[in-house]
């Protein structure tokens, strides 16, 4: 239960996307937070960009999918190529389509995703303390203790939403294990760009060399990401040379940038997302490389992940066990996502000779059936739903036989996830079936739907996985064991 001798219940260590999401949650579930920040305010450069479609049916829970769609500059299409050269579009709407109401990828810059969160925060009556950092941090018998500035907090939980270098993730001597990738690299935010296919992610590998390029609001606004190499000769990686580069291996020219950074890529995971009350979320638990634009996603999905399960102990529905389950459902993600953007991004980026060759006859001659049979195919649907983040599977039950409903997002029907703004734990079923008497939940009941059984009570978390499925007969028993233990 909350214990009102502490300063709060959960400290929230950094307020960058996903610890700004975890205290929006936190807020509106009715759990006391303080949020510090060592920046003077929400980020002002675009890092992140990329929103999937499940981070999206998150913002729509939170009540925001309209301001975040508002903000964004929608991506139709992935445009593969090699060189200068471009081999067709891949619409995204069709591959997503009946799959989720975002059937398309929004390009939304970091930044701006911390100012929707941020506003909201403060609407939902939050504050972060911006220009204060978590200093030090101690176990007490009854959770934590920080310094955050020149004060002491005290609190049940800690959480360390603050980067790479977390001091939560550093003072519990958790290993970041992984490794970094031995290039350098450029993302420039730059305008008038010449040269790349509108309204459309941009994927150009070369021989030695490669392009992301993500269109973002404004005419001709773009990111782009790649090697950068010190072709001039002076001893410095410059704007320059990543400039000559585009224009002479891609034919892309631009005018002007508003953000330039060189940067290495890290592909690294937290051995451990929970030591006792402490717990990792976002970089500070997990960083990989730019493909596929996974990283914020991952971290608001953590977020929202641990959230209901800090709620559900702090409000005495389960007990600390329960919040185990955050590690044992969000680090496998972790792991098979660095494992997944490390692979290719070596195979994209290798200089070896063999990669080389690989990547100059390959992709020419596999881009364009790819543009071709994707569209017409189900590996195009399973590709979006992996690149989505859609097709998560979490363990629920032991033991329990796989299942295409049970353990992932509750798949879409149309109307069946306005029911999850609710925030609570709830049954859905597909047909006229009657519920179990002895199980206090409310029941939300929807037109048959090929991917649910008509005779099937569905348990549906307040994170919108579903937890279990049984007829009607053994709905009271089977639901109670995926339940938190000792749920009232």
């Amino acid at each position: 239960m909350t214990a009102p001798d502490l300063d709060c219940d959960v400290l929230i260590a950094g307020a960058g996307p996903t610890g700004l999401m975890l205290a929006n949650w936190l807020v509106k579930l009715g759990v006391r937070v303080v949020v510090a920040d060592a920046k003077d305010g929400p980020t002002r450069e675009s890092r992140a960009l990329v929103l999937q479609a499940r981070s999206i049916e998150i913002y729509d829970q939170l009540g925001l999918a309209g301001k975040v769609l508002a903000a964004a500059q929608r991506a139709e299409a992935l445009v593969p190529g090699f060189g200068s050269r471009v081999y067709g579009r891949i619409p995204l709407g069709p591959l997503g389509a009946g799959l989720t109401p975002y059937p398309h990828i929004e390009v939304l810059e970091q930044s701006r995703n911390e100012q929707i969160l941020y506003e909201n925060l403060r609407a939902l009556g939050g504050k972060v303390r911006w220009g204060e950092e978590v200093t030090e941090l101690s176990t007490t018998d009854s959770g934590i203790s920080a310094v955050i500035g020149a004060q002491t907090v005290t609190a049940r939980f800690c959480v360390g939403a603050d980067g790479a270098n977390s001091i939560v993730r550093r003072s519990r001597d958790i290993a970041f294990e992984g490794v970094t990738n031995p290039h350098q690299f450029y993302v420039i935010d730059a305008t008038s760009v010449a040269g790349l296919v509108d309204r459309a992610i941009n994927v150009r590998p070369g021989g030695t060399d490669f392009l992301l390029g993500f269109p973002m609001v404004g005419r001709n606004n773009w990111r782009l990401i790649g090697l950068i190499r010190d072709d001039d000769g002076d001893g410095k990686l410059s704007e320059d040379d990543a400039r000559s580069r585009l224009r002479s291996d891609f034919a892309v020219t631009y005018t002007a940038s508003r953000w330039f950074a060189t940067y290495r890529v890290h592909h690294r995971v937290a051995a451990a997302f929970r030591d006792g009350p402490y717990f990792l979320a976002g970089d500070a638990a997990h960083v990989h490389s730019p493909v596929g634009g996974q990283g914020m996603n991952t971290g608001l999905q953590d977020a929202h992940n641990l959230a209901f399960k800090l709620a559900d102990v702090l409000h005495g529905r389960a007990g600390d066990a329960w919040l185990d389950r955050y590690e044992a459902e969000r680090r496998p993600v972790a792991r098979t996502l660095v494992a997944t953007t490390d692979r290719l991004f070596g195979a994209i980026t290798s200089e070896g000779r063999r990669a080389q060759t690989l990547r100059r006859l390959v992709v020419p001659l596999a881009a364009p059936i790819g543009v071709r049979v994707l569209p017409r195919s189900g590996s195009g649907s399973r590709l979006f739903q992996y690149v989505s983040q859609t097709r998560i599977r979490y363990p629920m039950l032991p033991g329990e036989p796989r299942d295409r409903v049970v353990g992932r997002r509750l798949p879409w029907t149309g109307a069946n996830h306005e029911s999850l703004r609710e925030a609570q734990w709830q049954i859905h079923a597909y047909g006229q079936v009657t519920p179990p008497a002895n199980l206090d939940l409310p029941l939300q009941t929807f037109a048959p739907a090929p991917a649910f059984e008509p005779d099937i009570l569905y348990l549906v978390r307040p994170d919108g996985f579903v937890a279990a499925a049984a007829p009607p007969s053994q709905a009271a028993e089977v639901f109670r064991q995926a339940m938190p233990p000792g749920w009232p």
